[in-house]
């Protein structure tokens, strides 16, 4: 048996944004929690430097990437942390960001979270994520 998700949106303005509110999970029985994926290569160094809509890019590609390994995809994502170095900036790539998961179906909830610098310092962006099926 699969999860089912109801989304849980008293309040619509994030739907804007590609993001629920809430979303209740029933009968899941897989939860892959992932730690934070940033813009690094398959040996941990940091990518495109300086290129936030980049970094945010990688990123996903990275968090597909951990999904696959667990048998997952982008559409069992329900929860996203994002941190970043700069607020701004990755709310102008935000909607890159959103884009992929609604060509997953999906719309997880998430958290957006400035931070003064990140584990390695050319990194911009960190992405966490929750999964389940």
């Amino acid at each position: 048996m699969s999860a089912t998700r109801t989304p849980v949106n008293p309040w619509s303005w994030s739907l804007g944004y590609g993001f629920n509110q809430a979303e209740l999970v029933e009968g899941a029985s897989r939860v892959l929690v992932l730690s934070g994926q940033g813009a690094a290569a398959a040996d941990g160094m940091t990518q495109r430097a300086g290129d936030l809509p980049g970094q945010v890019s990688l990123s996903l590609d990275n968090i597909e990437t951990v999904l696959r390994a667990g048998g997952m995809t982008l559409s069992n994502v329900v929860r996203i942390n994002v941190f970043t170095t700069d607020v701004d900036a990755m709310m102008a790539a935000w909607s890159d960001l959103a884009k992929r998961f609604q060509a997953a179906g999906v719309a997880p909830t998430s958290t957006l979270v400035g931070v003064t610098r990140l584990a390695f310092p050319e990194m911009m962006v960190e992405i966490e994520a929750t999964a389940v099926d």
